[in-house]
């Protein structure tokens, strides 16, 4: 098979080159390794290929120094012998076409969703509800969609809470779920949310999927790069919530391709194990089966974690690319782990896996790749090629650059403001108050507009950036209710 038709993992024992062929990469794959042992520049050298065979890649930057993909690297030292026993990788330094995210668009363009595009079962993730208080959230999600009320951001759902607690009998057969005790506590939740700083997450414009796919001018696959060096430690349900609502959104809106040449798109979800750490089951069910069927739509899946334990059996029995770093285990416990890991490649008579795993130096790993007919390779010892790209971060005025001179450049900076659920159930209120009998007019909140729309928030009001629902989704009637992976969950869901 030749190298554009393979993703170059790295070099074999004699030397010889370790890939997988490109059309078998949408069946996901595994990074793992203990901190310092090379994952994160494994990551790079996949972005990489993947991009330089035309695949558009969307990766969390944990550490903040993968943004190096839009440098041209400069070898030295033991980079530059590992090169030269690679003779079949020819090696050029380069940059790749890199765009930069971040939620709090700081250090890339804002990256945003609304909350009628994430749905109430996610959302109740985000918040971590009780089953009363995720019950009362949907009755709040059900009546948005059967009054047209927009959900786009906090204030928004904010409002509609407090006008459902002041008008219960809008809610009808489900007036018994939305409890004075469920509203306040959702309330409070996102108050806390607010505090958080994830309120800059919702909004509009919110992400168009077809920007994430659109290719460079040069033809390679833009690497869209997810600042989450502060998210992750500040905000982890945050980050892992927003991964799980891309991989939502993929699944539900692009097409089945069946068995091609090569994938649309590779997702690298760095930290992988915040997607399953106290995840409600409804959730991982649901996930469990995306990461299944996705495949099909041309979606490669790649979990980075330390690991391989960090993920459900059922996740890892779908992982068709792994590549394992070198493991510590002082315990019993990580003694039996370790032979687990072991244990899930097809041994190879050559060395012994489980001996090899905790002497494996940095940048070297045991990979398992399939063959051409899906069945998985025997295990080899690898050493992993270096990026052509810099190992290293971005310097602040080359991160302002990239950003300046982004295709996107202008797009998504600019937050819009149009009328949605806060507004509308604002004029409600103010047309109720002016057709009140005129004795009544003692009892009306003084201070005009800004009082009346106190009201509305309540006490936790805060201030979020205000935006409204995508223009394609209000013209074809799309269903303002979502619910995480679409049609799984049973619903008739309109599309765009």
């Amino acid at each position: 098979m030749s190298d554009s038709q393979q993703i170059l993992i790295g070099a074999g024992l004699e030397g010889e080159p370790v890939g997988q062929a490109l059309r078998m990469t949408n069946r996901h794959g595994l990074i793992a390794g203990a901190t310092g042992t090379g994952k994160t520049v494994t990551l790079q050298h996949l972005a990489e290929m993947f991009s330089d065979a035309g695949v558009a890649v969307f990766a969390a930057d944990v550490k903040g120094d993968l943004c190096g993909l839009g440098a041209a690297g400069n070898p030295q030292g033991k980079i530059a012998e590992r090169i030269a026993g690679m003779p079949w990788l020819n090696y050029k330094p380069k940059a790749y076409p890199v765009t930069l995210w971040d939620v709090n668009g700081r250090t890339g363009h804002p990256l945003r969703t609304t909350l009628s595009e994430m749905g109430p079962l996610l959302l109740g993730s985000l918040l971590e509800l009780t089953d009363s208080q995720q019950s009362a959230l949907y009755a709040a999600f059900k009546v948005a969609d059967r009054e047209g009320l927009l959900l786009l951001d906090i204030k928004d759902l904010k409002a509609l809470l407090n006008y459902l607690r002041e008008n219960p009998q809008v809610l009808g057969e489900d007036s018994a779920l939305m409890t004075t005790g469920s509203s306040q506590a959702l309330l409070r939740r996102l108050a806390v949310l607010e505090q958080q700083g994830a309120e800059a997450l919702f909004g509009e414009p919110a992400l168009q999927l077809e920007d994430i796919l659109q290719p460079a001018n040069d033809g390679r696959g833009r690497v869209h790069l997810l600042d989450a060096s502060r998210l992750v430690h500040e905000a982890p349900k945050v980050y892992a919530t927003f991964l799980l609502w891309l991989l939502a959104e993929l699944f539900e809106h692009l097409p089945e391709r069946g068995d091609a040449d090569k994938p649309l798109l590779a997702l690298f979800f760095d930290e992988a194990h915040l997607l399953f750490s106290d995840t409600p089951k409804a959730l991982r069910d649901r996930l469990e089966q995306v990461v299944r069927l996705i495949r099909s739509k041309g979606v490669g899946v790649y979990f980075v974690t330390q690991s391989p334990g960090d993920l459900p059996d059922s996740i890892l029995a779908q992982l068709g690319l792994r590549i394992q770093h070198g493991l510590r285990a002082f315990t019993s416990t990580e003694q039996k782990s370790l032979k687990a890991v072991a244990d899930g490649f097809r041994p190879n008579p050559e060395f012994d896996a489980l001996a090899a795993l905790t002497g494996l130096g940095i940048g070297e790993a045991l990979v398992g790749t399939l063959q051409d007919k899906g069945t998985p390779e025997r295990v080899k010892r690898v050493l992993v090629a270096p990026a052509q790209s810099r190992i290293g971060p971005l310097t602040e005025a080359e991160r302002a650059t990239l950003i300046a001179q982004s295709p996107l450049a202008g797009r998504y900076d600019k937050p819009i403001d149009r009328e949605s659920a806060y507004e509308m159930l604002l004029a409600r209120k103010g047309a109720a108050l002016d057709a009140a009998p005129a004795g009544a007019a003692e009892d009306r909140p003084q201070g005009g507009f800004a009082d009346m729309a106190g009201g509305l928030l309540g006490g936790l009001a805060g201030q979020a950036v205000k935006s409204a629902v995508r223009q394609a989704a209000n013209q074809l009637g799309r269903e303002l209710v979502r619910g995480l992976m679409g049609s799984l969950l049973g619903k008739n869901k309109k599309r765009r």
